[in-house]
């Protein structure tokens, strides 16, 4: 399984959002810019997070996007879930039920006989990971780089996006 590079730019733009005052906003092209990236893919993925009402979107010259709701209420799988999609990682095909003993007339019968142990199997790891990203949230992921980064390394990253909105 892997999450498309979106989910990671996704993320590491929340947390450039959560310093802006609360009537700024910033741009898809400053946003890409510092991550180095292209302005459509990010605007794409900015789309998707638009849809699903973790940012919001300010046209005009001036505009930009912001956060739509409090980072402490933003988990990583809300950010997952709105670019990759809802559906379960693992695509159970009932592959069991093509085996030699649920051919023909048996095939009702087999089918119903029992759920396929595999897709439960899958399923229940995909909702422990689900469960974990739903407890990680922006703001601990702004706290979490407060610990491992240098501060002046934070204090550049927030001076730049700052200088923007001067």
């Amino acid at each position: 399984m892997q999450y498309s590079i979106g989910v990671e730019y996704g993320l590491h733009c929340l947390v450039y959002l959560i310093d802006i005052p609360p009537d700024a906003t910033i741009g898809i092209k400053e946003l890409a810019a510092f991550q180095g990236i292209s302005e459509t893919y990010l605007s794409k993925v900015f789309g998707k997070l638009t849809k699903a009402g973790i940012v919001s979107s300010v046209p005009g010259v001036k505009g930009g996007y912001k956060l739509a709701k409090p980072p402490g209420e933003i988990s990583f799988w809300d950010v997952v879930e709105a670019i990759e999609g809802a559906r379960p990682v693992f695509q159970c095909k009932n592959i069991k039920n093509n085996t030699y003993l649920c051919r023909d007339e048996d095939y009702l019968a087999c089918s119903l006989a029992s759920p396929c142990v595999i897709n439960m199997a899958m399923l229940e790891a995909e909702e422990g990971m689900r469960n974990i990203l739903r407890n990680k949230t922006i703001t601990w992921l702004n706290e979490e780089l407060d610990r491992v980064l240098t501060p002046e390394s934070r204090k550049e990253t927030r001076e730049y996006f700052e200088n923007i909105n001067r």
